[in-house]
């Protein structure tokens, strides 16, 4: 019951702030903090460091909470120190949608979503778009501008980058999802992607983020795993095994480019 009443005030306290940051959309030190999935261990870590860099916004690319330690991750955003923008990813839609049949974990994770966190989740945009010193208008999704499940890598064929880049101006766009970190100029297009924090693919460990402006900084911070192991298990999360095991052993770079351009969308 403590724990339920803890997040309702953190989840009540970014509201609060979801209402009153998002303008102006424009920045000298934007840090991209995406998929973090539930890891609250990695996701301090990341903004411990934030003031030493000079952030002035923070862009949060989606799949925020949908991981074994959800309210400790809302609880950690309360504790952002400058303005934010929130982009919805698939795992935020997934639980506002609610699945016809769903899995224990799903229902599972339903539950510690009560109203006060769906109403905080319905506040994140499909996509946003910011100014960025030295960098100009930048566009930040989850997916792709086409859809949130779109599967974007360092490999994405030319010809696929100019059909899900061909409705927006910016010619800086700002990916999630695959959960791998890159920095890529494309036909015309800068096509980045921050990487997970909760979650890589990346074949090694850490909390994997970015800097932008006034160019493109990919930043890996190193935090407990020990740690976040230990929550993980104690949390009731019915992957919980799964997930340990993903954060000791995640996957090669070239096994997820090689699915992912396989599949091109997930779900």
């Amino acid at each position: 019951m403590v724990r339920a009443q803890t997040n309702e005030l953190h989840a009540r306290s970014i509201r609060r702030r979801l209402l009153a940051v998002t303008e102006p959309r424009s920045a000298n030190r934007v840090a991209v903090i995406s998929d973090i999935h539930g890891n609250a261990v990695a996701f301090e870590a990341v903004v411990n460091e934030l003031a030493e860099h000079g952030v002035d916004l923070v862009v949060f690319g989606g799949d925020l909470t949908w991981g074994p330690l959800p309210l400790e991750t809302l609880a950690v955003l309360a504790e952002v120190p400058v303005r934010a923008v929130y982009v919805r990813g698939n795992a935020e839609r997934a639980l506002l949608e609610g699945a016809s049949e769903p899995t224990e974990r799903e229902r599972w994770l339903g539950e510690l979503h009560g109203p006060e966190e769906r109403a905080l989740l319905e506040g994140f945009e499909e996509q946003a778009s910011v100014e960025v010193a030295g960098l100009g208008s930048v566009r930040f999704c989850h997916g792709s501008p086409r859809g949130d499940e779109e599967l974007v890598t360092p490999e994405t064929p030319v010809e696929r980058m100019r059909a899900l880049s061909a409705g927006i101006d910016e010619r800086v766009l700002v990916t999630a999802h695959t959960h791998l970190q890159f920095d890529r100029s494309v036909d015309g297009l800068r096509s980045i992607n921050a990487g997970s924090v909760g979650m890589p693919y990346e074949g090694r460990h850490g909390a994997f983020w970015a800097l932008l402006g006034p160019d493109v900084d990919l930043r890996r911070t190193e935090y407990s795993l020990d740690r976040a192991a230990e929550l993980y298990r104690a949390s009731g999360d019915p992957l919980a095994e799964q997930m340990v095991e993903m954060l000791v052993t995640p996957p090669t770079r070239e096994e997820v480019i090689e699915h992912a351009e396989r599949l091109e969308f997930s779900g």
